[in-house]
């Protein structure tokens, strides 16, 4: 149980790599389509990011397995420092800042799954994942406005929200408030970590085996199958979290998980192993990291700009004018983020909730 795969760092850094250029395209252009996410229905590359980070959770977990209290302790911190962060970055007074957002998901997430995990075994996990996404189908259609439960102003999510929460304490979606980080969302979500989990669990048991990765591939492809048409009677939605998107997500991480898997442990290859392995080793601190760096996005300089805004036309869209320009800033500004956790792995520090 202690023994340390470096698929699973891998995994994790490619996740963390990617959340951070996502979030942190650069402005003078429109950046690429591939890293935006979908306007509704539909699934980009941007949309496989924060799932993808959620089965990383759940890949953890199989390895450790802490009491309630150590589980309650790391999701209440997680959660007020990612609602701190929301306040702080919205300039709102606290009494209006959202509730919601990608850390506070997280340690919701997280901690459902990891009190599911500690008293149930693997076939009774797989049960209730399976009985989750087909509920949450249910609920969207059943508390969603008739006609019209799979559209910003109608849906489940949105509803439930307002009234648990109120719309000050939420996103707006082009002026509506709907947060795409909702809280009957969140159900879907842990399911992304109990995947994780069950694949973690697979490689603990099975160890460094052709089986072990083969599984892995079978599995998500029989899972895109399934996704593919289940999507025909409810669309992938990241900002609803559809329960074909979690299945859709799933199989796409285990297909890159067993990939990895085969090249990394079977084949011992390891080339760009360690640049993601810092990331993965540090992730959530390095992604808090890049979020909190990000104020000096926004700072004033000469001649009232932003910095963000200064900088990519007096530097990146000028190298490379357009989206490319744009990606450019974002890969750059990774970087920074990597070298903070280049120095953390160097000095042996991990940093853990």
């Amino acid at each position: 149980m202690k023994k340390r795969f470096v698929t699973l760092d891998v995994f994790r850094g490619m996740t963390v790599f990617l959340m951070i250029v996502v979030n942190t395209q650069g402005s003078g252009a429109e950046p690429y389509a591939a890293m935006m996410h979908a306007e509704w229905n539909g699934c980009t590359l941007t949309d496989l990011v924060f799932p993808s980070f959620l089965f990383a959770v759940g890949n953890a977990m199989a390895f450790t397995q802490p009491g309630p209290v150590k589980i309650f302790r790391r999701s209440l911190l997680l959660f007020v420092i990612g609602w701190l962060l929301s306040w702080w970055l919205s300039g709102k007074p606290l009494g209006e800042a959202r509730i919601m957002a990608v850390l506070q998901r997280i340690a919701l997430a997280y901690c459902l799954a990891a009190l599911v995990v500690r008293w149930l075994g693997e076939r009774e996990v797989l049960l209730i994942s399976v009985g989750v996404l087909l509920s949450y189908w249910l609920l969207l259609y059943v508390l969603g406005m008739p006609g019209s439960w799979l559209t910003v102003e109608g849906n489940a999510v949105r509803r439930v929200d307002i009234l648990i929460m109120g719309p000050q304490h939420m996103y707006r979606e082009k002026g509506v408030a709907f947060d795409p980080e909702g809280l009957l969302s969140t159900l879907p979500a842990m399911v992304n970590v109990l995947a994780g989990w069950l694949a973690g669990r697979w490689i603990v048991r099975k160890g460094k085996s052709f089986e072990t990765a083969a599984a892995m591939l079978t599995v998500g492809v029989l899972m895109m199958g399934v996704a593919w048409v289940w999507k025909g009677w409810l669309p992938l939605n990241k900002k609803l979290w559809t329960s074909s998107y979690v299945v859709y997500t799933s199989a796409i991480d285990l297909l890159v998980l067993g990939t990895l898997f085969y090249f990394i442990e079977l084949r011992d290859w390891k080339g760009g192993t360690r640049f993601f392995s810092v990331f993965g080793k540090n992730p959530l601190f390095i992604y808090i990291f890049s979020t909190v760096m990000g104020i000096f996005l926004v700072m004033k300089v000469k001649g009232g700009n932003i910095f963000i805004d200064w900088i990519n036309e007096v530097i990146f869209q000028k190298l490379a004018p357009g989206p490319t320009g744009a990606l450019l800033f974002s890969l750059c500004y990774t970087f920074i983020c990597w070298c903070v956790g280049w120095v953390l792995d160097k000095r042996k520090i991990y940093i853990r909730l």
